[in-house]
């Protein structure tokens, strides 16, 4: 019976040292900013698409004030992210093809992490999923 506190002194009981890194949600929110500010380099490249990637891009700044607001709601005090910009990501080119391509990966990253989220945070990432899917969809 001596034994059993010097054995169990190195065991842990409901903590963990491990470093749950970033926050998912962080990526998802940039990822949206990304599509956002894609589509709108597209409608300005090619003003006809404007009735197909407008809506699209209203949802992907719409999805990314969600997830940023979710993860300061789980760390108060962070600095949300900037804003989406007019400007394409280096090296994408400026067609539908493209925010099709950007809008399915960001799907698939949403639906990727909604399988390693806490119950409360998966119904706003499984909507991004969604959503990401049905716009890739429809450019299709």
């Amino acid at each position: 019976m001596l034994l059993a506190p010097p054995a169990l002194a190195g065991c842990s009981f409901g903590s963990s040292t491990k470093d749950p890194g970033p926050d998912p949600l962080i990526a998802l929110a940039a990822a949206a900013r990304a599509d956002a500010a894609l589509a709108a380099a597209v409608v300005a490249a090619t003003p006809e698409l404007a009735d197909r990637l407008t809506p699209l891009r209203t949802a992907r700044t719409d999805h990314a004030t969600a997830l940023d607001a979710e993860v300061a709601r789980l760390a108060p005090g962070a600095t949300p992210a900037p804003a989406p910009g007019t400007a394409t990501p280096t090296g994408t080119p400026v067609t539908a093809a493209a925010v099709q391509a950007a809008v399915l990966a960001s799907g698939k990253a949403a639906s990727a992490a909604a399988l390693t989220l806490p119950a409360e945070r998966v119904g706003l990432v499984a909507s991004v999923a969604a959503c990401c899917a049905t716009y890739a969809a429809v450019l299709a």
